[in-house]
């Protein structure tokens, strides 16, 4: 088996030599997309996008449970809509794909490809909101949108992505930011529990907030590299696209009022930090929750054997009873190449049974994220394989913890920044809260502000980690994707 690993693993860079090669060939290699023929686009294939559809029933049963409902708004813009918002055409202007012509017929007014719906939504709310019984409203589209970035990487960013995006709506300021709060937790949950990504979330600096919202507030994963990826946010809108599309509502005091907005995404960037967070030199490692394949059973010797496939077959028909994912293998391959082949796909539980393991009523298991094998009674694989992934799901949620938590350094002058930086690692610092030291750090270290720590109460005692004034904020610093 060493031999056939080896020669797999040659397929994919090596993790710790060429991380970016290494992410770009576990995409590919792995199957879970593929280049599209425009630039900077990506086609899913069946495997990530069963990743995707796992972490959208994941997300979508908790945005439910939040009195949620789906609804779907087109995805052509009219081009003045975003101009109403003037932060948020600013924000989106470099990359909005236009459409300006129908056939050879020029439109009269260009439409938009949608980067968000914060516009198109506004423009409806006006519609559907008139009183204060109208509210709140709690609405949420599975979309994919356009922003034609520069730079593009498979998940991370892509000229077209999928996504959710929740647009709530409410009477009172206070109501709206703690929706926003509240879904900021919706998220971190589904991090930790579907993912076992452990996260930070806090607020985002005013340079790093969405354009067009009063606060924004991060969620940041820490990837094998040491980069943050932004997972997911949520904004606090205010009134602006209110004022902006005119929603108001008559009041139980008889008077029109504007409402208040919260907005709220995760996406396909998201199967982006399950590869680079729990990923190795063999290639994904998939947390069960979200895993297409929980379980894989290797008939070994089945051609000369054939009550190994009978009793393979049976096994299977017991996984799926007791609600795993299973695939039975049974291609005319050797074991060593199965074996390479879920390892690469990170398939958490592989399943081997053969004639002498027939006999002696046992099958061999092994888990992908410590790489253990033991045995099991074949007539207990039923039962035991529910509490072996949840106790994978957990393990590699403490393995992402430890390592996270061993990756932030506390600084207190630029060169420990740049020290730590360079490590690897997130910086744990206080900062004045100044633009100026804040796009001096982007300049000098191409690391910039993450989220605000959670615990604020000792930052006025501290001086500034760039220009050592009197510090406002204690705040994350990384470099990030």
């Amino acid at each position: 088996m060493a031999n056939g690993n080896d020669r797999f693993v040659n397929q994919i860079a090596d993790i710790n030599t060429d991380y970016t090669k290494w992410y770009t060939d576990v995409c590919i290699k792995s199957e879970l997309c593929d280049y599209g023929p425009v630039k900077g686009t990506m086609v899913f294939r069946p495997y990530g996008y069963a990743i995707w559809e796992n972490i959208q029933a994941e997300a979508d049963k908790r945005f439910k449970a939040q009195g949620v409902s789906n609804a779907y708004f087109p995805m052509l813009i009219p081009q003045s809509f975003l101009m109403r918002e003037a932060e948020h055409v600013e924000g989106f202007a470099p990359e909005v794909a236009t459409v300006t012509h129908v056939g050879n017929t020029e439109l009269a007014e260009k439409l938009v490809l949608r980067p968000t719906s914060e516009t198109i939504i506004g423009n409806l709310y006006s519609k559907w909101i008139s009183s204060y019984r109208d509210l709140p409203l709690k609405l949420n589209q599975w979309a994919n949108v356009v922003r034609w970035e520069k730079t593009t990487r498979p998940f991370l960013r892509t000229s077209e992505f999928l996504w959710q995006e929740g647009h709530t709506v409410f009477a009172t300021p206070e109501e709206a930011n703690a929706d926003a709060l509240k879904m900021l937790e919706v998220y971190k949950e589904l991090a930790n529990d579907v993912l076992a990504l452990p996260v930070l979330t806090g607020v985002k600096s005013e340079k790093e907030k969405f354009a067009g919202a009063v606060a924004t507030y991060g969620m940041e994963a820490m990837m094998k590299d040491g980069k943050s990826l932004q997972s997911g946010t949520t904004h606090y809108l205010g009134d602006n696209f209110a004022k902006a599309f005119d929603i108001k509502f008559l009041d139980k005091d008889g008077t029109h009022k504007y409402v208040f907005q919260a907005s709220w995404g995760i996406s396909t960037r998201l199967i982006g930090a399950i590869i680079m967070a729990h990923g190795d030199e063999r290639g994904l490692c998939l947390p069960p929750p979200v895993a297409p394949i929980q379980a894989v059973i290797i008939p070994i010797g089945a051609a000369k054997n054939p009550g190994v496939l009978t009793a393979a077959n049976a096994l299977h028909a017991e996984l799926e009873k007791a609600g795993v994912r299973v695939k039975t293998d049974d291609r005319d391959q050797s074991p060593g190449y199965k074996f390479n082949h879920w390892e690469l796909r990170g398939v958490p539980l592989r399943i081997e049974l053969g004639a002498r393991d027939l006999a002696a009523n046992i099958v061999t298991v092994c888990r992908r994220d410590t790489s253990e094998k033991f045995t099991l009674p074949l007539d207990a694989v039923a039962q035991k394989t529910p509490e072996l992934l949840a106790e994978v799901t957990r393990n590699m949620y403490a393995k992402a913890d430890d390592f996270t938590k061993s990756h932030i350094v506390r600084v207190n002058s630029l060169d420990e920044m740049s020290a730590a930086l360079d490590g690897g690692n997130f910086c744990d610092a206080y900062w004045c809260g100044d633009r100026e030291c804040e796009d001096k750090i982007k300049q000098q270290y191409a690391a910039t502000t993450r989220v605000h720590h959670h615990d604020q109460s000792d930052a006025h005692d501290h001086t500034c980690v760039c220009c050592g004034k009197k510090a406002t904020k204690r705040i994350y610093f990384a470099r990030a994707y």
